[in-house]
């Protein structure tokens, strides 16, 4: 398997890096646009409140499940851990930023 450059690596990581802030953002508005559901559930319409729980459970899987998949070093392909502005990985040691 050919070895990335450094510069590669860091644009690479740079794009993970946007896509989980994006995540992130995302799936707070929709937690907190839900619980808001959750405590009015007929401000747009006619809502369950288990419905409302569910679907803030969807959300929060899914975020989850994304993160698993998108933050892992783009060289060793390891689970980058809960630091988004990590310098380096704790694995291979590879420079990020």
């Amino acid at each position: 398997m050919p070895t990335k450059d450094n510069r590669q690596i860091m644009q690479d990581f740079g794009i993970r890096r946007g896509r989980q802030l994006l995540a992130v953002g995302v799936a707070l508005f929709l937690v907190f646009f839900l619980a808001m559901l959750y405590k009015r559930p007929t401000v747009l319409g006619e809502f369950s409140k288990d419905a409302v729980f569910g679907a803030q459970v969807i959300v929060i899987a899914a975020f989850i499940g994304f993160s698993r998949v998108n933050w892992r070093c783009p060289s060793c392909n390891k689970y980058l851990g809960n630091d988004l502005s990590r310098p380096a990985c704790r694995k291979c040691g590879t420079r990020l930023q």
